[in-house]
């Protein structure tokens, strides 16, 4: 007991599920605001589960692991020339670039949630699978807040 390293896992299994979810969807004529803030939850918990797998051995900083998933991602819409369409726009602001950038910062929220009902709860959880409830629970909110917008 004393001996049990802490896990900062994410689970394998659901990236995957997400990432073929995003695929269909986008196929059945989701909008790309939409599509794109999962896409970016996705690259989150990428970035988290690839962290926790390197270890020390290169930088293990899942906040910058994040960053660099999420400039990756506008990288590769910008050379597929899925970025700056004139009529994929809210409010002016490009869909897929807008909806990844708050896909990030919902993520990054909900696991700062996370850490700070983990600290104030004596490093415990509140309920099982807190830690994949919570990012769930706040990308859903902000999806259909958007939704609505629409």
């Amino acid at each position: 007991m004393f001996f049990v390293k802490t896990a900062y896992a994410q689970c394998p299994v659901c990236i995957v599920t997400i990432g073929g979810g995003l695929i269909i969807a986008k196929k059945l004529g989701i909008d790309d605001l939409l599509v794109s803030i999962w896409i970016s939850g996705l690259n989150t918990a990428i970035a988290f589960w690839f962290a926790s797998m390197i270890k020390k051995k290169i930088i293990n900083n899942p906040y910058l692991w994040s960053f660099l998933f999420y400039i990756t991602a506008v990288v590769y819409f910008w050379q597929t020339k899925q970025l700056f369409h004139p009529r994929n726009t809210f409010f002016g602001f490009d869909k897929v670039l807008l909806g990844t950038t708050i896909g990030l910062l919902t993520s990054i929220a909900a696991l700062l949630i996370d850490k700070l009902i983990r600290k104030k709860n004596k490093g415990k959880v509140l309920f099982y699978y807190q830690k994949v409830i919570i990012p769930l629970l706040l990308l859903s909110v902000v999806t259909v807040i958007f939704k609505l917008l629409l």
